[in-house]
C-alpha cells in the first residue's frame, strides 16, 4: 500500500516546519500498542510513520496464536512506511506468568538482534508494561488516546497497570482535551495532543470523479463497536428510507446481528486509509453516530478534521471534545436525541448543495494549523526534553523505585494516616511500601494546589493546623518549615461580624453591652444560662453555658446545615469543641503550636512520601490492585464499612460540597474564615486562602462550603446507634490481624489532622517490633 502521501508539506494549511529541522537523536522507539497495525489507519500509525522518518520504529501487536507443534517467536516485517511491525506467535496453553516471561526473553532477543540500545519505550496500552519492564529506556512515553478501562471487555489488570505506566512515564500525551482534564493531576509532565489531520490526502475528496447518484448519501467510516448509537442510526434509517446511510469499517466487540438491518442502510467492511477519500467523494453529509456512554466520555474522534478536510458537513452525538473543538462552526451540527439528529442532517445537506459556501471557507480556517506532521514534531522535541532529563537524573537509587513483584505493606489512602505510615515504615522499618489512593493526588481532605489563577487553595475546604503534641509538630517538621498563623474567625449575624468562638467582644458587638471584665462577662452568661439535669446532647452543652438565645444565634442553624440534624439530635461532643471564652482573646485555637506548612501541605506530602521503598499509585482503585498486588499486611485509612462491603448497613456520614471561586481583587474578606449561622443562609462559611498562606498575589481566591447528606465522607456522624453500628465493624475489623484500620474514616471518629498523625505513630510503634526485615530480604524483593 502507497503512504508516501501520509506526511507531505500540506501548502493548503500554511506555514508548516520542516521536519528536517527536527532535532533527531536516532533513538530507536518501541511502540507497545493493542491495535494491530493494519486494521484502521489512526493516531498510532500516523504517528509512527512519521517517527520513522528518522529513527528506528518497532511496532509491538498483541500476540497471536503460533502454528500447532511451533515455538514462541517474533514475527518482524518491514512496512512501507518505514515502520518494523512486530507480531509475537506464542504457543497455546501459557498462563499468564509464563506468557510474560516468554515475551520478555523474545523483547531482548529483538533488542540483541537489532542492536537497539536504550530506545524510547511507547505506550498506546499499559497492559504490555509486563513483559516491557526490564528494558532500560531513554524516556517512557505513555500516549493515552482513550480511556481504555471504560471500553467493553476492558481486563481488570489494566487500571492498576496504568497507574504503574503513569508513574514510570517520563512524558504523557493525551488523545484529547477531555482526557487531559480527567488525567492533568496524575502526572507532572501531560500535554493534550488532540486528532489532527492529514489534510493533503482528504482534499482529495473534493476534487475525485464520483458516480453520485440524486439519492442523499450519509456516511460514516471507522470501527462499528459499542460506542456507537445503533438506535439512532435505525432511527435516522426509518425515518428517512429515501436517503442512503453508508457506514465502512470493521464490526469488532459486537454482534453483526446487533447491526440495525434497513434496505437503505449499507455495511461495506473495511476500507483502507488510501480510499477513504474515494469513499468521502460518494457523500453528501459525514456522521459520527456516537452513544454517549463511559467508552465515548472522553474520545477525540480523528474522524471530525477528517470529514471536514474532505468537504463534508459533520452531524455529531454530543461527544465533548467535538463541541468543544467545532461547536461553533455551520459545518459541525450537534444534536442529543433522533429528532433533533434527523433534523440536522436535513441541514446539513442543505450546506452540501453550496459546496462553495461560507461554511466551507470557515471550517477550512479552523483547519489551517492542524497537521499531524506538526503532531510529530510537537511530541518529538517534548521527548528529546524527556531523554536529556532521564539522563542528568541522579542514579537509580535516588528515582523512584520500579514496581515490585509484591510489597511488604500496602497502604489505602495517602492522606495523613496513610503518608505517615508510609514514611515510618519505609524508612523507620526498612519496609517496601505500595501507598494507593483512588483520588488523583496524594494529601486526602489536606491536598492543596494552584488554581488556575495561581493562588494556592485547598480544594477540600481550609486545613488549619494546630497540636499540643510537641511529639507531632517535632514529626512534621522534618518534611516542612512553617508559617506561624494563629487562625481567627468572624460570624456573620445580621448586619454585622463577630469574632467566633463567642468571647467579651462579641456580646459586646451583639448585645450592646459594655463588659470590661472576664468577671463581668462571666456573670451575664450565667444569667443567660438554663440549667440541664444531664448533659447528653449538643443543645444541652451550649444551652446549659450560654442559653438559648445565644444558642440558636451561632449554633442551631449552623450545627442544622453543618450536620442535617438538630443539636437536639448530636452527641455533646460536636459542640464540646467550640469553647466560650470570657475575655477577649479572639483566636480560635489555643493550642502551643500553631502554624501551616509554608510550602503547603501537598510539598509536604511529597517530602514525606519521598523514599525509595515507597511506591505511590493515584487514581486507583484498591480492590482493584488488590487482586494483582500480592502484599503481607494491609493498612487501611477508608471508610471501614466500606472494607467489609457495608455488611451491616452504612455508617452515616456528612459530606461538602466547594465552589471555588477566583476574584480580581486582592482580598475579599478580614479573616480566613467567616461562618454564616444564618440557617436560611445555604453555605457555611467562606473561605480566603491567602489569610492561611500568607501569599501574596493581585487576585484572591474563595470557596464556599455547602454540607450534603451525599458525597465523599468527611465527617462521622456523632449519635449513640451510628457508634453502636461501628462497633459492630470494630468487632469484624478484630478478626483480621493482617489488617490495621487507621484514620478518621476507618475508625469512625471525628479527628483532627494533629490526632489522626498521633494515632499513626502510635500505630507504627505497635507493629514495628514485628516487622524487622533483613537486607537480604530487601534485595529479594528488588529483584523478584
Amino acid at each position: 500500500m502507497d503512504r508516501s502521501n501520509l506526511h507531505p508539506q500540506d501548502a493548503a494549511s500554511g506555514a508548516v516546519f520542516s521536519l528536517a529541522s527536527v532535532a533527531d537523536a536516532q533513538l530507536p522507539i518501541l511502540c507497545f500498542s493493542h491495535l494491530r497495525w493494519d486494521f484502521v489507519f489512526q493516531r498510532p500509525q500516523h504517528l509512527m510513520t512519521r517517527f520513522a522518518a528518522s529513527r528506528p520504529v518497532f511496532y509491538i501487536e498483541e500476540p497471536v496464536g503460533a502454528d500447532p507443534g511451533e515455538a514462541a517467536r517474533l514475527e518482524a516485517r518491514n512496512d512501507v512506511s518505514g515502520v518494523v511491525v512486530v507480531t509475537p506467535r506464542l504457543p497455546e496453553g501459557l498462563d499468564e506468568a509464563t506468557r510474560d516471561d516468554v515475551l520478555a526473553g523474545l523483547l531482548e532477543d529483538l533488542l540483541a538482534e537489532r542492536d537497539l540500545e536504550r530506545p524510547v519505550l511507547w505506550y498506546y496500552t499499559p497492559m504490555m508494561l509486563p513483559f516491557s519492564r526490564r528494558i532500560e529506556p531513554a524516556a517512557v512515553v505513555y500516549d493515552c488516546m482513550d480511556e481504555l478501562a471504560n471500553f467493553r471487555f476492558a481486563p481488570a489488570a489494566l487500571r492498576p497497570l496504568e497507574q504503574e505506566l503513569i508513574a514510570t512515564a517520563d512524558v504523557m500525551f493525551t488523545g484529547g482535551y477531555s482526557l487531559y482534564e480527567a488525567k492533568q493531576k496524575l502526572h507532572a509532565n501531560i500535554h493534550p495532543f488532540p486528532s489532527s489531520v492529514d489534510r493533503t490526502h482528504f482534499l482529495q475528496a473534493r476534487t475525485l470523479p464520483t458516480a453520485k447518484t440524486s439519492t442523499p448519501t450519509l456516511g460514516f467510516y471507522g470501527v462499528i463497536d459499542e460506542r456507537m448509537d445503533l438506535n439512532l442510526i435505525a432511527a435516522l434509517a426509518d425515518a428517512r428510507p429515501d436517503w442512503s446511510i453508508v457506514l465502512v469499517g470493521p464490526v469488532v466487540k459486537i454482534s453483526q446481528d446487533d447491526l440495525p438491518r434497513r434496505p437503505n442502510i449499507a455495511y461495506p467492511g473495511p476500507a483502507d486509509y488510501d480510499d477513504l477519500p474515494g469513499w468521502l467523494a460518494t457523500w453528501d453529509v459525514a456522521l459520527m453516530p456516537f452513544a454517549i456512554n463511559e467508552s465515548t466520555q472522553f474520545i477525540s474522534p480523528t474522524k471530525t478534521p477528517e470529514y471536514l478536510g474532505a468537504g463534508k458537513p459533520v452531524v455529531s452525538t454530543p461527544i465533548r471534545d467535538v463541541v468543544r473543538h467545532y461547536g461553533d462552526l455551520a459545518a459541525v451540527s450537534v444534536a442529543d436525541t433522533p429528532g433533533a439528529f434527523i433534523a440536522a442532517c436535513e441541514a446539513a445537506l442543505g450546506l452540501a448543495s453550496d459546496p462553495a459556501g461560507s461554511w466551507l471557507e470557515a471550517a477550512d480556517a479552523a483547519l489551517a494549523d492542524l497537521s499531524w506532521d506538526q503532531t510529530h514534531i510537537r511530541m518529538n522535541a517534548l521527548i528529546d526534553r524527556a531523554v536529556a532529563a532521564r539522563a542528568s537524573a541522579p542514579g537509580p537509587a535516588a528515582r523512584r523505585r520500579a514496581p515490585l513483584s509484591r510489597y511488604d505493606v500496602m497502604i489505602v489512602g495517602a492522606g495523613f494516616a496513610g503518608s505517615v505510615l508510609a514514611e515510618r515504615l519505609a524508612a523507620g522499618s526498612g519496609q517496601t511500601v505500595l501507598v494507593v489512593d483512588r483520588r488523583p493526588h496524594i494529601g486526602g481532605n489536606a491536598y492543596d494546589h494552584l488554581d488556575d489563577a495561581g493562588v494556592l487553595i485547598h480544594e477540600y475546604g481550609p486545613h488549619i493546623f494546630h497540636t499540643n503534641s510537641a511529639e507531632v509538630f517535632a514529626y512534621l517538621s522534618q518534611f516542612t518549615r512553617w508559617r506561624p498563623y494563629e487562625h481567627r474567625v468572624l460570624a456573620q449575624v445580621g448586619d454585622i461580624r463577630v469574632p467566633m468562638p463567642i468571647n467579651r467582644t462579641t456580646l459586646n458587638l451583639l448585645m450592646g453591652l459594655d463588659l470590661q471584665s472576664d468577671e463581668q462577662a462571666a456573670a451575664f452568661l450565667a444569667s443567660r444560662a438554663e440549667p440541664v439535669s444531664v448533659v447528653k446532647t449538643s443543645e444541652d452543652v451550649v444551652v446549659s453555658a450560654i442559653g438559648r438565645e445565644l444558642y440558636e444565634t451561632f449554633f442551631r442553624g449552623y450545627t442544622r446545615k453543618q450536620w442535617g440534624l438538630d443539636p437536639s439530635e448530636l452527641d455533646k461532643s460536636v459542640t464540646s469543641r467550640v469553647p466560650t471564652r470570657t475575655n477577649t482573646d479572639d483566636r480560635y485555637f489555643t493550642d502551643t503550636f500553631q502554624a501551616m506548612p509554608l510550602e503547603g501541605y501537598t510539598a509536604m506530602f511529597e517530602r514525606m512520601l519521598d523514599h525509595p521503598n515507597i511506591e505511590v499509585r493515584t487514581g486507583v482503585e484498591y480492590a482493584d490492585l488488590a487482586k494483582v498486588v500480592a502484599h503481607d499486611r494491609l493498612i487501611f485509612t477508608g471508610p471501614i464499612d466500606e472494607f467489609f462491603d457495608y455488611r451491616f448497613g452504612r455508617l452515616p456520614y456528612r459530606s461538602l460540597e466547594f465552589r471555588h471561586e477566583t476574584l480580581d481583587q486582592k482580598t475579599f474578606q478580614p479573616t480566613a474564615n467567616v461562618n454564616y449561622p444564618d440557617e436560611a443562609t445555604p453555605f457555611t462559611r467562606i473561605t480566603e486562602y491567602k489569610h492561611l498562606t500568607g501569599q501574596r498575589h493581585p487576585q484572591t481566591s474563595i470557596t464556599y462550603e455547602y454540607p450534603r447528606s451525599e458525597g465523599d465522607p468527611y465527617y462521622p456522624i456523632p449519635r449513640a446507634e451510628n457508634h453502636a453500628l461501628y462497633k459492630r465493624y470494630e468487632a469484624l475489623a478484630a478478626e483480621r490481624p493482617d489488617v490495621s484500620f487507621v484514620g478518621r474514616l476507618a475508625t469512625y471518629r471525628y479527628y483532627n489532622m494533629d490526632q489522626v498523625v498521633g494515632q499513626a505513630l502510635a500505630t507504627w510503634r505497635r507493629l514495628d517490633p514485628v516487622l524487622a526485615r533483613t537486607d537480604g530480604d530487601l534485595a529479594a524483593a528488588q529483584g523478584g
